[in-house]
């Protein structure tokens, strides 16, 4: 509606204009031409006034000294070379003073001509007396001002219509151009309208007004687009912020509506349940089921909604893995319950841990008992019989009660050593001869090789460079190698200690292979794992646990090495570990 009465105000003006420009130059034109028409009549006068007078003049020169009867004949003669001369005369009369008719001579080109148009009279004078003698009188037909006035009028005519039609033209162009320029920036508010924000307007071959109007359009469209593009952006950063912390959360995450479907699910979530997004996504969770079958959070779910929405904590088992699952509300800012969510923990790993304490704390309540009860009986026994037993007797008493003792204090070192390597102390490390090490550690424990008719042999590549190392923590790990390789060798088995170099990766490889019953591979991966042991019908011997793990970490944690292990069921293990020969951290630390 405001575009319709705009355009025709506009139009109206337009109309008024051209009418109102017409008008005045119409006026301008009639005006010209009759001031034109005016002084052209005014100067044709005054050039019929020049002609009479110059007759005049001229006819009283001519006739001053000639008798009176040639007078007629020299007047005649000049009027008709004078009529003959000048086509717009049409006549040329001259009278006495008493206004008697001397000559009369008419144009022969003016015969059908009744009347001049202008008639003009001078007066004869005699020159002597300078006194009248008659007057002459001359008829213009007035056709070179007649020609001259149609000439003129039509120029200006022409000229007035010609700056008319330049008038018109430019107004109309003008207007074009504005409503050009204002169809521009019509269809520009209408892309802003429709929300195309950021639109922009060309501005071409306009005015500076018009350019700055469209700059200003165009300002104001992007910041309305920047001003959306930050609506947007934000909405979308703060959603793109919540899916992204939940699904960067270290645990499971499983948002359901109040439906009970599954509206979000993290990838660790999907990993610890072992679906697809697609899966679960737009499905009920009560529908999943577990390693063994079950529907595990079925019951879970009608518990936790008709415990009026508390929070609700159970476990379930996914393929050998337990998991930790708490179920908790969810409501809006303004209290309304729109679901629940699930937080899936895996636990696997803290429940071996439990389960290897217990194992651990039993081991150690079961190995600290026997030498303790051995210790009590055979201390006990002396004490009450010792005098009637005879020196050897009482010397094997001593022996056992010794080797229990020594027995004893190794699993409290153990102990003790698991604590003080597992912390983040700095073990202070020298240059040590690793060969001297070796033979030191296998004759310490010679005497539990013998006990078990079991042989020790060595042998070494030659130049083993002296390492930077801690002298007590690589031979108690020596030595738990080498106890273990006794403890599972057969009687009359061999055990083989091997030192090698390395040039090319810069370390010595030290190995202890024993003939035992072997490792399965499925345990060898756990064997260094702390409170881990190898327990079925082949693996009897009781332990702590800690010893493998001590061995690993004293080589990796504190000398930069690596262990290792090598075994075949009933064909032997053979346990090794690497150490650097120089070291840069190790030098550094020193």
């Amino acid at each position: 509606m405001d575009k319709k009465v705009s355009l025709t105000t506009q139009n109206r003006l337009i109309i008024f204009g051209l009418i109102l420009s017409t008008l005045l130059i119409m006026a301008i034109a009639i005006f010209s031409v009759l001031n034109i028409q005016k002084k052209l009549n005014e100067g044709y006068q005054n050039f019929g006034q020049v002609i009479s007078k110059t007759l005049a003049i001229e006819s009283n020169e001519l006739t001053k000294n000639i008798p009176d009867t040639d007078i007629y004949n020299t007047l005649k003669t000049h009027t008709d070379t004078i009529l003959k001369s000048h086509n717009d005369i049409v006549f040329i009369e001259f009278t006495d003073k008493d206004g008697n008719i001397i000559y009369s001579g008419k144009n022969e080109s003016h015969k059908s001509t009744k009347r001049p148009n202008i008639t003009v009279s001078s007066p004869l004078t005699d020159v002597i007396n300078n006194s009248p003698i008659g007057s002459v009188t001359v008829g213009l037909s007035g056709n070179i001002i007649s020609e001259i006035s149609s000439t003129t009028r039509a120029s200006l005519l022409f000229v007035f219509a010609v700056a008319w039609l330049v008038f018109a033209f430019v107004i109309l162009i003008n207007t074009y151009l504005i409503t050009r320029e204002l169809r521009i920036l019509h269809d520009g508010v209408q892309k802003i309208s429709s929300g195309n924000f950021g639109y922009k307007i060309e501005g071409e071959n306009v005015s500076n007004e018009v350019q700055e109007l469209f700059n200003s359009f165009n300002d104001m469209s992007a910041r309305l687009h920047l001003y959306e593009e930050q609506n947007i952006e934000q909405l979308t950063l703060e959603r793109n912020k919540l899916e992204a912390v939940l699904m960067s959360i270290a645990n499971g995450v499983v948002v359901c509506d109040n439906n009970d479907m599954v509206v979000l699910v993290n990838n660790h979530a999907q990993n610890l349940l072992e679906v697809t997004e697609d899966q679960m996504l737009n499905t009920e969770i009560q529908n999943y089921i577990d390693t063994e079958g079950n529907f595990c959070f079925k019951d879970k779910i009608e518990e936790f909604k008709s415990s009026e929405n508390k929070f609700v904590t159970f476990n379930i088992n996914v393929d050998k893995r337990v998991i930790k699952s708490i179920i908790s509300p969810m409501y809006t800012r303004s209290g309304d319950y729109v679901g629940y969510i699930i937080v899936l923990i895996d636990i696997t790993r803290e429940t071996e841990m439990d389960l290897m304490r217990s194992q651990f704390i039993s081991n150690v309540s079961h190995e600290l008992r026997t030498p303790v009860t051995v210790l009590r009986s055979y201390i006990d026994t002396l004490y009450h019989l010792g005098n009637e037993f005879d020196y050897e007797t009482q010397k094997e008493f001593i022996g056992t009660i010794n080797n229990e003792i020594i027995r004893l204090n190794n699993m409290v070192n153990d102990i003790l050593d698991f604590s003080r390597l597992d912390a983040d102390v700095e073990l202070e490390k020298t240059f040590n001869d690793i060969t001297q090490l070796v033979e030191n550690c296998v004759n310490q424990i010679q005497i539990l090789a013998e006990e078990k008719k079991v042989t020790i042999e060595i042998s070494k590549d030659d130049d083993i460079p002296e390492i930077l190392c801690h002298y007590d923590s690589i031979e108690r790990a020596l030595r738990n190698l080498l106890s273990n390789a006794i403890k599972y060798s057969p009687e009359g088995k061999k055990i083989r200690v091997h030192l090698s170099k390395q040039p090319e990766n810069n370390q010595i490889t030290l190995t202890v292979q024993d003939e035992g019953c072997g490792i399965a591979p499925e345990f060898q991966k756990k064997i260094f794992d702390r409170f881990f042991r190898v327990e079925n019908d082949t693996h009897t011997i009781k332990g702590t646990g800690l010893g493998l793990h001590l061995v690993k970490t004293t080589i990796e944690k504190h000398h930069n090495g690596a262990v290792f292990v090598h075994s075949k069921i009933g064909e032997g293990s053979t346990f090794g570990f690497t150490l650097p020969i120089n070291d840069e951290a190790l030098i550094a630390q020193k």
